[in-house]
């Protein structure tokens, strides 16, 4: 009977797949509203009541965040605990590991592959391993803004959600090529 209900499940998943904020809420994360959770996020499942996620995260593919540090088990007898808090409107890069012990704050930017040790102050760009503050959200904003304009600024249909065509794909490496990245509504 065990088997049937793995299987069943399985079969209701993939027609229904549930998404990866309502799953880790299931099991007790405190995520807020209007999260983006993307693939293969891993959070920290044996502690996970010490993790705290606002409102408007992203959180991109592969970010770790762990509330436990077993560095200390072997040698002292304990693994060493701490809470994580992400604040409200964050975005954390694909691969990036959050340590325990760490906040976040508000509106900051944390750069893909980055390893958060410290606190991050609010509307802040942190970057690198260990990573550190690099500038404010505000002047980050300005400096891709500033990069912008009406040739390298395209619409839906160049995503795959938009359904983008292989025409499509090579003009969107043309402008790339010309003018070094494009931004994608």
């Amino acid at each position: 009977m065990n088997r049937f209900r793995l299987l069943a499940s399985k079969i209701y998943r993939f027609f229904f797949p549930i998404d990866e904020a309502t799953k880790y809420k299931k099991m007790g994360v405190r995520i807020g509203n209007n999260c983006s959770i993307q693939n293969e996020v891993m959070i920290d499942y044996s502690h996970y009541w010490l993790i705290s996620i606002g409102d408007n995260v992203t959180l991109a593919p592969r970010v770790h965040i762990l509330a436990h540090d077993a560095s200390t088990k072997k040698d002292l007898g304990y693994t060493k605990l701490g809470k994580v808090n992400i604040g409200n409107n964050v975005f954390v890069g694909a691969g990036a590991i959050i340590l325990p012990g760490v906040t976040i704050g508000e509106g900051c930017v944390i750069g893909a592959g980055s390893v958060v040790v410290s606190d991050v102050p609010a509307n802040s760009v942190a970057v690198g391993s260990p990573a550190k503050v690099i500038g404010t959200k505000e002047d980050y904003l300005a400096r891709q803004k500033c990069l912008m304009n009406a040739e390298n600024c395209l619409d839906e249909s160049y995503t795959l959600g938009g359904g983008i065509t292989a025409e499509r794909k090579n003009e969107m490496s043309e402008i790339i090529d010309k003018y070094g990245c494009v931004f994608v509504r």
